[in-house]
Formats: structure tokens, sequence, C-alpha cells
């Protein structure tokens, strides 16, 4: 382990590799601010459940326009440099709500403000997150490419001690702190964020080596891309659209040769409308947009009643914050099991049967929520906290073997040149989906009249949620029949 570390120091720079952990251990310590959220949307302004929900919907919302923070780092540098000054950007974006929620009652009391301060704090994490994985890209691109894999899984690894922590740590402070000092103590995080970016250095760029390399990934997405071939068109249509291609290589030289002189605002906008039309070129691909439209139905048609289940769970249940948090470390805990049953029994099997069988595996795990709301595991002499411990296991457990495909079918579907900004609009897409899901939860909880102190159809809507598990089963055929779980 310590010869291991010694070589990615030497490979990347401390500075940076601490950098990287930071920012990911951050990202997963989240949870640590975002239950004492929870609390204040419930207890102090006493939100009803749809309500709270749709201020966690709006709030979230950045995290679904991810691709368009790595264009805009992309093509427009600062000062010479595309990643340092946007990750002090994103770092001040993600403190300065924390710093005015712990200063400021008035704001945090208000429903309204705390809505768009937090839909400026999720702003930053969301560009945080979109800038290192682009500076990870890069120093494997240009400097270690053996370390990829080294680099990803500290990477999560990072993230998941940081979940870890900040839900076992989130649910002691709820019990021992006041809120202000909860999000004033989560200010140190950001704080130590901000200071070790002045210590990674970054070569400097101009604009025009933006332009290239924008102009560049065009071309490299009709010649090397893996959509073109698995293309089924002719021999002689594949030799036309590479001497367009051709055609157009040589079209963008002359521009680039012509607009030498252009003004610097020109060029940053010519390499932006290069990036945009390289994005929706790949996405008209039927190999990209059908599987993505899947996992964005998936999502948008299964109403998420996540903060109402919070609500009975504290309200009814009479369930403590520690043990909350001690719920959400158990969720952690069956997601990296659920990675290491994927990895190690499930990713030869195709795509389709791994998402039906989980789709399936949810469906039947709505049951759990049905005996505890019914109350008909107390006759059986089981406890509502072993019931919520093992179905948060499950759940997250369950629910990665949804997640993997997605993230092993990006991976494939990525044509070479635009990999990191075409991923980064899969995840979009995937955030997007569960943003919409929560509308949809919110929605459905309003028209059951489900309200704090009034859980009388909440059994209704779990069943609702339950069958709506299966509507995603039925568009499968948008999957690539032939795609396994393996990355290979």
């Amino acid at each position: 382990m310590i010869q291991w570390t010694k070589q990615l120091n030497a490979a990347f720079g401390t500075a940076f590799l601490w950098l990287i952990c930071l920012i990911y251990f951050t990202q997963g310590f989240r949870s640590f601010v975002w239950t004492a959220i929870s609390y204040q949307l419930k207890d102090n302004l006493k939100l009803s459940p749809s309500a709270s929900q749709f201020v966690f919907s709006v709030a979230f919302f950045p995290w679904s326009i991810k691709p368009l923070y790595g264009i805009i780092s992309d093509c427009i540098p600062i000062k010479g440099r595309k990643r340092s000054p946007y990750l002090v950007i994103a770092t001040v974006l993600s403190l300065v709500p924390w710093l005015i929620l712990g200063l400021n009652s008035t704001l945090r009391d208000s429903t309204w403000h705390l809505m768009v301060l937090l839909t400026a704090q999720n702003l930053g994490s969301a560009m945080a997150d979109v800038v290192v994985d682009a500076m990870i890209a890069e120093a494997v691109r240009f400097d270690r490419a053996s370390f990829a894999g080294d680099l990803q899984s500290i990477s999560w690894s990072s993230m998941a001690l940081g979940g870890i922590c900040g839900s076992l740590l989130g649910g002691y402070a709820l019990s021992n702190l006041r809120i202000d000092a909860i999000f004033l103590l989560f200010c140190v995080l950001p704080c130590i964020q901000l200071l070790s970016c002045c210590f990674v250095e970054e070569n400097s760029v101009n604009s025009k080596v933006s332009l290239e390399d924008s102009h560049m990934n065009g071309s490299t997405l009709d010649e090397g891309s893996p959509l073109t071939k698995k293309s089924h068109s002719s021999t002689r249509r594949r030799k036309k659209g590479k001497k367009n291609a051709k055609g157009r290589s040589v079209n963008s030289s002359k521009s680039k040769t012509l607009n030498k002189e252009d003004p610097l605002a020109l060029k940053w906008f010519h390499s932006l409308k290069e990036a945009i039309y390289d994005l929706c070129r790949a996405f008209r691909q039927p190999m990209i947009w059908r599987p993505m439209s899947w996992f964005f139905l998936a999502h948008i048609t299964i109403p998420n009643l996540s903060t109402v289940i919070f609500y009975y769970e504290t309200e009814v249940l009479k369930l403590e914050p520690s043990f909350l948090g001690t719920a959400r470390v158990v969720g952690w805990l069956g997601l990296m099991l659920g990675t290491f049953i994927y990895n190690r029994h499930l990713k030869y099997m195709t795509l389709r049967k791994i998402l039906m069988c989980a789709h399936i595996g949810l469906a039947f795990l709505n049951l759990l929520q049905i005996v505890v709301v019914s109350r008909k595991n107390i006759a059986f002499g089981i406890s509502d906290k072993i019931m919520v411990l093992f179905g948060s296991a499950l759940a997250d457990g369950i629910n990665q073997f949804k997640f993997m495909p997605f993230l092993i079918l990006s991976g494939q579907l990525c044509p070479p040149g635009i990999e990191g900004t075409l991923f980064a609009l899969f995840m979009s897409i995937n955030n997007f989906g569960t943003t919409v899901g929560s509308f949809v939860g919110a929605g459905l909880a309003s028209v059951l009249n489900i309200d704090s102190g009034s859980f009388d159809n909440l059994l209704l809507g779990i069943i609702v949620h339950a069958l709506c598990n299966f509507i995603p089963v039925a568009f499968l055929f948008l999957i690539p029949k032939e795609a396994t779980g393996s990355s290979t």
C-alpha cells in the first residue's frame, strides 16, 4: 500500500493527489450537512413532504447540466488556464452558501432564500466534480496512462470514506449541535479545498489550442468512433463519409488560418460552437440516444418518495438522527457489497437481464416498506430499526446493479475525442431523470394528501411506487441486445 502510494505521488505529485482525494471526500461528506437540511425543512420551516421534495428537486438541478460546465472550461480559459480558475470559482460557490446559512438566521428560515442558496451550492459542487474529472483525464492522458485505474480507485474510495464519515458524524451532530453550527463546521472542508487549489500547477494554454482541440475532436468522432466501427452501412457509404471528413478537416484548417487574427471572444464563440456541434452530432446516433432514453425513462416513471419516507420514519417510527446516520452508513456498505457482487458474478450477463432483475428486485423490496407501514413487523416481533437497516442495505445494493450497467454502457458509447463531455452529458441525463422523478414523487404525495402527521395514504403511495418499477422493463428493447455488464 505504501509503495503504491509512493508510485502515485511520483507520477502525479502530492498536491494533485491530495486535491483529488479532498474533493471526492468532500463530495461524500456532504451527507453530514444535507441531513441537517432535511431536518431544517421539516422541523424549522414546517414544510410538507411534497414541499420539501420540491425544494430538494430544484436545489439539485445544477447536477443536470454538468456538460455546460465542461464545455465552458474547455473552450474559455481564464488567464490561459482551463481548470484551476474554474475549480476556485466552484469551491467559492460551494463555500459561501454554507457560510451565509450558518451566520444569517433570517435567510436560513426563509424557504425561497434557502432554496436559492442550496442551488448555488450545488452549482459549485457539480462544477468542481466536472473540473476534477477533467483534471484526472488530462493527467492520465498526458502523464501516466497506466495509473488510470488507480486514480479512479482513489476517487471512489475517498468518496465512500467521506460518505461513511459524513453519515456517522451528521447523525451525532444533529443530536448535539445547533443547525447553524453544523453549517459552519462543514465550511472547513471547502476552505481547505480552496487553499489546496493554490498548490496545484497547471500549464498555461491559449485559446488557439482550445479552438484546434475542438476541431480535432470533431474529426476524431467521424473516423475513429466505435459507433462508426459498429455501423451496418455499406462500404461505399463509409468511404464517402471518410472523404467528407477529410474535406471538413481541410476546411477547418483553412478556417483556422483565415481566422488567426480574429478577436479572442470570436475564437471562444467558434470553440463553443464546435464543441456543442460535436456533442449533438454524437448524441443523434441511435446507439447512444436509445439506451440513454431508457435510463431517463427508468427515473421519471418511478416516483421518488424518499422525503415522504424520511418524514414517516422521524414522525411515526420516532427514529433519531443518529440512527438514520447509521442507516446511511449501512446503505454505503450495501452499495460496496453490490459493486463486489456485480463485478464477481453479474458482469458477463446481458444488460437487459441485469436491469430487468434489478427492477423486479426493487419492486419486491417495496414489500419491506409495506410491512413497516402496515406495522406487520411488530406483530412478528421484528423492530422497526432492523427493518430500516435491512431495507437500506438492500436498496443501495440493488440500485448499484442498475447504476453499474449505466457506467459501463456510457463508457462503451463515448466516441474518442469527446469522451469527457459526452460522459458528463450521460451523467446529467441520469441526474435530470432523478430530479424529474423527485418532482413526480412530490406530485404523487400531494395528490394522495400525504402530509406531516397524515400518512393514511402512504401505503397506497408505496404500492404505486412498486408497480411503477415494472414500467421500465417494458422498454428494455432500447438497450442493445448483445451488450453485457463487462467493460471489455
